[in-house]
C-alpha cells in the first residue's frame, strides 16, 4: 500500500495562517463558519429542489434539465472521491499537529480533493443550465463552502480548489452532453409514470 502523501508542502503556510485566524477571529464568527461547513450543504439540496420546482412550468426538456442535476452531483462526487482515494493526502490537522476548529478526522479519511468543494460546485455549475439566477446564488454559496472548508481546518486552500475544479468540469461536461438532445429523452419520459417529475401539468 501506498503511503500517504503530505500536501503541506504546497500552502501548508497558507493554511497554518489561515487556521490562526480563525482562532483570533470572534467567537459567533467561527460558530457561523463551523455551522456553514457542517450543515451547508444542505442548502444546495434546496436550490436543486427549486430549480426543479421552477423548471416544471417551464416544460419536458426543462424538467429534464433540473431532474438530471442531483445525479450530475453524485457522478461528480464518484469521481472526485476515485481521486481522492488515488491520491491519498493526509489531512492537514495530521501532517501539521494544528488545532482545528473542527475535529480532525481519522487516519485514511484523505483530504485531496475536498468532497465539499467537490459537491457544492457540480451543484452550481448544473443548476446554471437551469435558472442562471439560482445557478449564480449557488456558485456564491460554493466559494463559501471552500473558503469554510479551510477556516475550520480540514482541508489545505489547494485541496478545496482541486475538489472544485473536479465538481465543475464533471457538471459542465455532462449537463452540455445532456443540454444538446434533451428533446426525445423528454419526451419518451413525458410518456411514463414519471411525467409529474418534468412537468407541472
Amino acid at each position: 500500500m501506498n503511503s500517504a502523501f503530505d500536501g503541506s508542502t504546497v500552502d501548508g503556510g497558507l493554511y497554518t495562517g489561515t487556521v490562526g485566524l480563525a482562532h483570533r477571529a470572534p467567537g459567533w464568527l467561527d460558530s457561523a463558519v463551523s455551522v456553514w461547513s457542517g450543515y451547508g450543504l444542505v442548502l444546495f439540496a434546496v436550490l436543486m429542489v427549486a430549480g426543479w420546482w421552477r423548471a416544471r412550468r417551464e416544460g419536458a426538456t426543462a424538467g429534464l434539465m433540473a431532474l438530471a442535476v442531483p445525479v450530475i452531483v453524485v457522478l461528480a462526487y464518484c469521481v472526485n472521491d476515485a481521486v481522492k482515494a488515488a491520491v491519498r493526502e493526509d489531512r492537514p490537522c495530521r501532517s501539521l499537529h494544528v488545532t482545528t476548529l473542527e475535529a480532525c478526522p481519522a487516519p485514511g479519511d484523505w483530504a485531496f480533493p475536498s468532497n465539499h468543494a467537490a459537491l457544492s460546485f457540480a451543484a452550481a455549475v448544473a443548476l446554471l443550465f437551469v435558472s442562471r439566477r439560482l445557478g449564480a446564488a449557488a456558485l456564491v454559496c460554493a466559494a463559501a463552502m471552500a473558503v469554510s472548508r479551510v477556516w475550520v481546518g480540514a482541508h489545505y486552500p489547494h485541496d478545496v480548489a482541486a475538489g472544485a475544479l473536479v465538481g465543475a468540469l464533471v457538471a459542465l461536461v455532462l449537463a452540455t452532453s445532456l443540454r444538446r438532445r434533451p428533446e426525445a429523452l423528454a419526451r419518451r419520459l413525458t410518456d411514463t409514470r414519471l411525467r409529474p417529475l418534468l412537468v407541472s401539468s
